[in-house]
């Protein structure tokens, strides 16, 4: 992939490749009260031959007063998550997560993958919440907003923090993340595993290298996080593969090839979800088909809207995480044939163990006596 490619006509004057990030410009939240606009100047043929700004990534100190989110959606398989980063540095274009960063003033684009923010006391409100005398358990997951392994984890390690902590407490908790970083906590996930306190799912949605590249350009390659399923079933983590999100007429085709080599790896489990576009994220998405795919931009458009409604996304619970029409029945009949085909959901012994929970001591200035 160029560093620089000649802006197509739809597309705004000043928007560029920019290698290693899914976006290419930094669109203003839906809670900004100002609007910028990029004009033609004539001077624009000029800039197209200097390379792009590649900006680095920041990551920003944050104390969090509460780490444990809850919903009730029922469309989502848990009811507790925790996320250790605000913003992910994987920079995939189609995550539905980019809308949140304007929560904290800042843009769904280039800001979300650049611009991020670690809960460094996270273990410390974590202990706090697992220690309030009315918890109830239920399986904490650890990665439904932005990826608990995305490459600033290696130094920050806030994630297995996290890990150390419900280890200690025997929680039970599930992890989503593309990122063969994973494999770094195996001797954390190995002995909860043997008490049934961790399932892992690992997402690959493409075993074209070039696309995800595009896609998701800091996420591990599709190869690699093969691997990662491959490492984690031989150490007895039961492992899972979601393949997602489905893009029509863009990855769709390899849904197949995803499941059987994630299979042959090991993967027990396997789920899908197609394409969300939530607020600012329809016209980012639209900026990168312009930018990456402008010959199929309209015909990937085109059965997105299909698939929901006729629009560009449909938040309803009940068809927003697979799509409805024709495409979408067809996406269903394909995923089940291949799951029955390759042994995939199968078993029904995954249910993780919520009887082993025991609170976590409150830490004192005395530390431990016994």
């Amino acid at each position: 992939m160029d560093d620089v490619s000649p802006a197509p006509d739809d597309a705004l004057p000043t928007t560029r490749l920019i290698k290693g990030r899914g976006a290419a410009s930094n669109p203003e939240g839906r809670f900004e009260s100002t609007r910028h606009r990029a004009e033609d100047d004539g001077w624009q043929s000029a800039l197209l031959d200097e390379e792009a700004p590649r900006p680095r990534t920041e990551v920003t100190e944050e104390r969090a007063r509460s780490v444990i989110s809850r919903n009730d959606s029922p469309d989502i398989g848990f009811s507790q998550a925790i996320n250790p980063y605000r913003g992910c540095e994987h920079g995939c274009i189609y995550c539905y997560a980019r809308p949140s960063h304007g929560y904290l003033n800042l843009s769904t684009g280039l800001d979300f993958e650049t611009r991020l923010r670690a809960k460094v006391n996270l273990a410390e409100v974590l202990r706090a919440e697992l220690g309030k005398p009315g918890y109830v358990v239920s399986p904490i997951n650890i990665g439904s907003n932005t990826d608990p392994y995305q490459p600033v984890e290696k130094r920050w390690r806030l994630t297995r923090a996290a890990l150390e902590l419900l280890a200690e407490c025997h929680h039970p908790c599930t992890i989503v993340t593309k990122n063969a970083l994973v494999e770094r906590d195996l001797d954390i996930l190995v002995p909860m595993a043997h008490e049934r306190l961790v399932q892992v799912f690992v997402s690959v949605n493409s075993l074209d290298n070039r696309l995800a590249a595009k896609l998701e350009p800091r996420a591990s390659a599709p190869h690699r996080r093969l691997q990662a399923i491959r490492a984690l079933t031989d150490a007895g983590v039961p492992a899972g593969v979601m393949v997602a999100p489905i893009i029509p007429a863009l990855n769709d085709r390899d849904m197949e090839a995803v499941l059987e080599q994630a299979a042959a790896a090991g993967a027990r489990s396997a789920g899908y979800t197609t394409l969300r576009l939530p607020y600012e994220l329809k016209s980012l998405f639209r900026e990168w088909l312009a930018l990456h795919a402008p010959q199929r931009a309209g015909h990937v458009m085109s059965l997105v809207q299909q698939m929901n409604g006729g629009r560009d996304y449909d938040s309803d619970f009940a068809t927003r995480m697979h799509g409805q029409g024709v495409f979408a029945d067809l996406l269903r009949k394909r995923f089940r044939i291949t799951c029955r085909r390759h042994g995939l959901n199968r078993t029904r012994d995954l249910r993780l163990d919520t009887t082993r929970f025991v609170p976590p001591r409150p830490v004192t200035p005395q530390g431990e006596l016994f």
